[in-house]
C-alpha cells in the first residue's frame, strides 16, 4: 500500500496511529509537546529543528524547556521508539508547522520562518499529506505563505494533498493536558481540507474540533489573544489612575467586580510572551483602520514597563545608594519562558537608567545560560535590597514571610503582596 492509499484509508475509517506518519516542524514550546503528545498516542512521529542542541537533547530523552511533565513523556516517547528527531524535515502523512512568528520592530509579522518551514518540507510532499500550519499567523498565512512554498505545482490542493490552519490554543504550565482537552478550531483551505484535518484532531483531542475557513481559524486565534490584550489594557490603565490617585488599583477591581456584569482583569508590569504581545499587531497590520481599539491597547500595555521604571526611579532617589532587588524575569509565573517578557525589560531599563545597585533573581533561569546580567540568590537579595520589586509572581516569592517585606520599600506590580 502506497503512502497516499495509506493516508485516504486511514482517514476514511478514522486515523490509526500506528500506521500515520508524523513530521513535526519546530520543537519549541507547542511543537515538542506536541510531537511527545501524538507519539504517547502511538503516532509514529520525526520531529524537525535547526537547533543542534534540541535535537541531540531530545534524541537523549530530555528536554530543553521548562514544562511540567514533558520530560517524563518526552522520555518515554523516545524510548518507546516513537519519538525522534533530526536536522531535515522527513517524509510523513501529515506535516505540522510549529516555528515563530515573531513581529519585527515595526510592529510588522515577520513570517520568514514559516515560509523557511514551508519550502524545506515541499520536497517530501506527495499525493494524500495533510499540512497543518500551528502557528499563530496573520490572516492568509496559510494561503498565501504555506501553500505556494510547501506545495510542489502539479498537486491540487484540496484533492491531491491537504492544507489547514489549527492553531495552537494552549498555555504554558498546563501544555500537556491543555492540548488533549482544550477545544480546537480546524480551519482547511477547502472544506475537503477541513474534514481531513478535522478528522486527525479528533484522534487525539478529547474537546470538540469546530471546523472552519483556514482564514477565520487564524483571526479567531488573533481576536481571543486582542480581547484578553484590551482587557488588560483596561486593567493596566485603571493601575495607572490608581496611583496617580493615591488608591489601591486591585482593591478598586475587586469591589467593581463584585458587580454581575463587570471582569476585570488583573493589572501587572506589562504584556509578555508570544502570544498577547504579538498577536494583536497582525490584526493591526491587516486592517489599521480598521483596529485603533486594539492599537490603543498594545500601546497602553507596551507603555505599562515605562511607568513602572520612572516609578522604581523615583523611590531609589530617596536613597544615598540604593540597592534594587528584582524578583522575577519570565512573563508569567512558573515557567522559564522570557519571550516579550515586561519584567526582563524592566530590568535591563534599570540597568541602563543606573538607578542602584542591582540583585536580581528568577529561580526558573539558570545563570550558566543566562548572560545580560548576574542572577541572585533569593535570600541574599531578600536580605540586601532597600527597595524590593516583585515582577513576576512565582510560587517562591508568594511565599517570602511578610515580616521581611515590613522591612522594605515594596513595589508589587502582581498584587500579590498586599
Amino acid at each position: 500500500m502506497n503512502q497516499e492509499t495509506s493516508l485516504k484509508s486511514s482517514m476514511s475509517r478514522g486515523l490509526v496511529p500506528s500506521e500515520t506518519q508524523v513530521c513535526v516542524i519546530g520543537l519549541g514550546y507547542i511543537g515538542l509537546p506536541t510531537a511527545s503528545v501524538l507519539a504517547t498516542k502511538g503516532f509514529h512521529v520525526y520531529g524537525m529543528d535547526v537547533r543542534a542542541d534540541v535535537v541531540d537533547t531530545i534524541n537523549d530523552g530530555r528536554i530543553h524547556i521548562e514544562e511540567p511533565d514533558l520530560d517524563i513523556v518526552v522520555r518515554s516517547a523516545v524510548n518507546s521508539g516513537q519519538l525522534k528527531a533530526g536536522y531535515e524535515p522527513q517524509a510523513a502523512d501529515i506535516f505540522i508547522l510549529c516555528v515563530p512568528t515573531p513581529i519585527r520592530p515595526d510592529h510588522s509579522p515577520d513570517l520568514s520562518y514559516v515560509e523557511q518551514a514551508s519550502q524545506a518540507i515541499r520536497p517530501y510532499v506527495q499525493p494524500g499529506n495533510l499540512i497543518i500550519l500551528e502557528s499563530t499567523s496573520p490572516p492568509q498565512t496559510t494561503e498565501q505563505i504555506v501553500v505556494p512554498n510547501a506545495i510542489p505545482p502539479e498537486l491540487k490542493v484540496g484533492e491531491d494533498v491537504f492544507v489547514a490552519h489549527c492553531p495552537e490554543r494552549v498555555l504554558p504550565g498546563r501544555i500537556l493536558l491543555e492540548v488533549v482537552q482544550n477545544d480546537r478550531v480546524v480551519g482547511g483551505v477547502t472544506p475537503n481540507c477541513t474534514e481531513k484535518a478535522k478528522t486527525f484532531y479528533e484522534s487525539f483531542v478529547n474537546g470538540n474540533v469546530l471546523a472552519t475557513s483556514a482564514i477565520a481559524a487564524e483571526v479567531t486565534k488573533l481576536v481571543e489573544n486582542s480581547y484578553r490584550d484590551v482587557n488588560i489594557a483596561f486593567a493596566n490603565e485603571l493601575s495607572v489612575l490608581s496611583d496617580r490617585l493615591g488608591i489601591d488599583p486591585w482593591e478598586i477591581i475587586e469591589l467593581a467586580n463584585r458587580h454581575p456584569r463587570v471582569n476585570i482583569l488583573s493589572p501587572g508590569p506589562g504584556v509578555g510572551g508570544h502570544c498577547i504581545s504579538v498577536d494583536p499587531w497582525f490584526l493591526v497590520h491587516t486592517a489599521p483602520e480598521h483596529t485603533p481599539l486594539i492599537r490603543m491597547a498594545r500601546e497602553v500595555n507596551d507603555a505599562k514597563p515605562h511607568f513602572v521604571v520612572d516609578h522604581i526611579a523615583d523611590l531609589a532617589a530617596e536613597f544615598a545608594a540604593p540597592k534594587i532587588g528584582c524578583l522575577g524575569l519570565t512573563y508569567k509565573a512558573d515557567v522559564d519562558d522570557l519571550r516579550e517578557s515586561p519584567s526582563l525589560d524592566i530590568v535591563r531599563a534599570l540597568y541602563e537608567k543606573q538607578v542602584g545597585e542591582m540583585l536580581v533573581c528568577d529561580p526558573y533561569i539558570s545563570p550558566e545560560n543566562f548572560t545580560d546580567f548576574p542572577l541572585h540568590d533569593l535570600v541574599d537579595v531578600l536580605e540586601q535590597s532597600h527597595i524590593l520589586v516583585l515582577l513576576t509572581d512565582h510560587r517562591q516569592f508568594k511565599e517570602v514571610p511578610r515580616r521581611i517585606l515590613q522591612e522594605k520599600v515594596i513595589v508589587d506590580t502582581r498584587g500579590v503582596w498586599r
